[in-house]
């Protein structure tokens, strides 16, 4: 790497918390198994809704697809669904993506007007032969389905784009997600929840929901409803979901490549870790002040995580319902 980014392996005490937990977790997978692993501290109230649904005997489908409508439904939450922030030009736009182990997959991007991106993305892969649909033909079969049309802007997000209007600029602030509100328009959010859970069976199910770059240009897409990028997943290898600058990680196929690693051998701490090393070998000082995170859920329901940067959180729910959010190692200093 350059000057300007100080190198660290899994230094410092939030990376030793994680790697304690990590192990900790190793030796209860059996006791009590992982059920539910989703990204950032608003991880907990999704998970705590998905084993909710596999209490009430869903499936990890309906597990995934019930967390992720936890935060897309919250107003407060300006970096997913409803309340979410607008593009330059005021359109709160919407992506989503949901996948189970059996090569089942259905995506929405660009959609408007409806809260539940994520019931979108699955009438998609329930509904029709396409694994996406975008923009305008998105929501038309959104709202051809049933689901009600509802203006996404809030007043506190339009009030946010109106003092962004002022100045215009965009600067991604890292790790926003877990910012305590400040002034309005300074919650310059860029992100997502990526949610994966496993049945008592084993079968795994994993879903990500994000209204995307506050004040994007409109039409920009990022990872979220990628394939392979903002989410991944593979039978009897795991699960992977990305979080962060989004372009950063279709660069490289993220959660691809993350479960690649899985799939020789890499744990999935180290797959993550593997896939971080490489966005930095190739960006160099262009990702100086950029968060990207992995997290990873094995078949095994060992789990792992690693961020360029100090600040990404994941939300840990096991079979028992006991939750735990937890800092992930990263590779850089803040």
């Amino acid at each position: 790497m350059k000057d300007g980014l100080n190198r660290r392996g899994v230094i410092g005490l939030g990376a030793s918390v994680a790697v304690a937990a990590a192990s900790a977790g190793a030796a209860t997978i059996d006791a009590d198994p992982v059920a539910v692993l989703s990204t950032w501290d608003f991880g907990k109230a999704a998970n705590e809704a998905a084993l909710a649904t596999f209490r009430a005997g869903g499936s990890a489908l309906d597990a995934v697809e019930a967390g992720a409508k936890v935060p897309e439904a919250d107003p407060t939450n300006h970096s997913v669904g409803y309340g979410g922030y607008p593009d330059r030009d005021g359109h709160v736009t919407l992506d989503a993506i949901i996948m189970d182990e059996d090569g089942r997959v259905g995506a929405v991007a660009a959609l408007e007007d409806v809260v539940h991106a994520i019931s979108v993305a699955r009438l998609v892969m329930e509904k029709t032969p396409h694994t996406l649909l975008v923009g305008e033909g998105a929501t038309r079969f959104a709202l051809d389905n049933g689901m009600p049309r509802t203006n996404l802007l809030t007043p506190e997000a339009e009030q946010a784009w109106r003092d962004w209007l002022k100045t215009a600029q965009y600067k991604p602030i890292a790790n926003i997600e877990n910012h305590l509100p400040g002034p309005p328009g300074s919650r310059l959010n860029h992100d997502t929840i990526g949610i994966m859970a496993r049945g008592r069976d084993g079968h795994m199910a994993a879903a990500c929901t994000t209204s995307g770059m506050a004040f994007k240009m409109r039409g920009r897409v990022g990872d979220s409803p990628q394939s392979g990028c903002g989410l991944f997943i593979e039978k009897g290898v795991g699960a992977a979901a990305s979080t962060g600058m989004g372009e950063e990680v279709t660069r490289i196929a993220g959660t691809a490549r993350v479960i690649a690693s899985m799939r020789v051998g890499l744990s999935p701490q180290a797959a993550c870790r593997e896939a971080v090393e490489h966005i930095a070998r190739l960006r160099g000082d262009a990702i100086k002040g950029v968060q990207v995170g992995f997290l990873a859920l094995g078949a095994d329901g060992r789990v792992g995580a690693f961020a360029l940067m100090p600040g990404f959180t994941y939300a840990v729910t096991r079979r028992s319902g006991a939750t735990e959010v937890l800092p992930s190692a990263s590779l850089f200093n803040a």
